[in-house]
């Protein structure tokens, strides 16, 4: 947790058990008021054992904790991640084309193909979203979707949210009209996003269009 001074010793013990399954180190917790710099330390040691990393970031603080962690924390990926939309400027006027401008930190996140972990309902409950707006229709998923960042579905804590993947999935289908092409879409973002061997990736990519191939016929 990112409150706590214990980021390095779990950092060691998370290498040290790479061999047994540990894949990644996540870093959660109080997002506001501890930014991910606060490990540096961790991160630092992590990135010399070239074992990697995601950092909840862009859920309870905005674009500043983003950018931390990705530069302090060298995330690859982005527990939950939404409020990147606030470095996102979209303007649409009627018969014109949307201009849409990526501010530093979304273009980097857009650029290397960092995944966000997003959590529909549980972004709804935190108020993660809240400057957008207070039901599903106002979450960014579909905005970042269009524009072609790595989204991915996530239950985030499934007791306190009362939800399961198929239920995100639903809703995110209810909201947005999507369709089967849509889901097949967020699942390979996600097995792309896995830290896993290339080879393992490739593998459950397969895995996850063959599946979805068989369903449309």
């Amino acid at each position: 947790m990112r409150h706590a001074d214990r980021g390095l010793e779990i950092a060691e013990l998370a290498v040290r058990h790479r061999n047994n399954g540990v894949v990644g180190f996540d870093i959660a917790g109080a997002e506001k008021g501890f930014l991910p710099s606060r490990h540096k330390i961790a991160f630092d040691y992590l990135a010399s054992e070239l074992f990697p990393v995601t950092v909840h970031a862009g859920e309870a603080d905005g674009v500043e904790s983003i950018k931390d962690a990705i530069v302090s924390g060298r995330a690859l990926r982005l527990g939950h991640g939404v409020r990147i939309i606030e470095d996102i400027l979209l303007s649409r006027s009627e018969g014109d084309a949307d201009f849409v401008e990526l501010g530093d930190v979304a273009r980097w996140v857009y650029d290397r193909g960092i995944v966000l972990e997003t959590s529909p309902s549980s972004n709804l409950q935190t108020g993660a979203i809240s400057l957008l707006g207070e039901t599903m229709a106002d979450h960014p998923f579909d905005i970042l979707y269009d524009l072609g960042f790595k989204v991915t579905v996530n239950t985030d804590n499934r007791l306190m949210s009362g939800t399961t993947l198929t239920r995100e999935l639903e809703l995110l289908v209810e909201t947005f009209d999507y369709g089967l092409a849509d889901l097949e879409v967020f699942q390979l973002n996600a097995a792309e996003g896995a830290f896993q061997d290339l080879e393992q990736r490739e593998e459950l990519m397969d895995m996850i269009s063959d599946g979805f191939a068989e369903a449309v016929e």
